[in-house]
C-alpha cells in the first residue's frame, strides 16, 4: 500500500486484542483496502453480489423497476 491513511474503527475487545500483531493488522488493513477500493470492478465482492441479486430477481420474473420500487417502500419505511 503505497499511499496509507490511518483511521479509527470500532471493533470488539476480541477483534481488537487480535490486532496487536503489526503483521496481522497490515493484513487487515490491506483486506479492508481491496474491499473497499478494489483494483477492478471485477474484483468488487458488493458489485458482485448485487449483480448475482439482480440476476436472481430477473429469473424470478421481477423486473429492475419492480425491485427498485420494493427498496423505496423499504427505505421509506425503515428511515429513522
Amino acid at each position: 500500500m503505497n499511499d496509507v491513511a490511518m483511521v479509527e474503527v470500532p471493533l470488539s475487545k476480541d477483534a481488537a486484542s487480535a490486532l496487536d500483531n503489526e503483521q496481522r493488522r497490515a493484513a487487515v488493513g490491506k483486506l479492508v483496502s481491496n474491499l473497499l477500493r478494489p483494483s477492478s470492478p471485477d474484483s468488487d465482492p458488493l458489485a458482485r453480489l448485487i449483480a448475482e441479486v439482480k440476476e436472481d430477481a430477473r429469473a424470478g420474473g421481477l423486473t429492475d423497476a419492480e425491485v427498485d420500487a420494493e427498496l423505496a417502500a423499504y427505505n421509506a419505511e425503515n428511515r429513522v
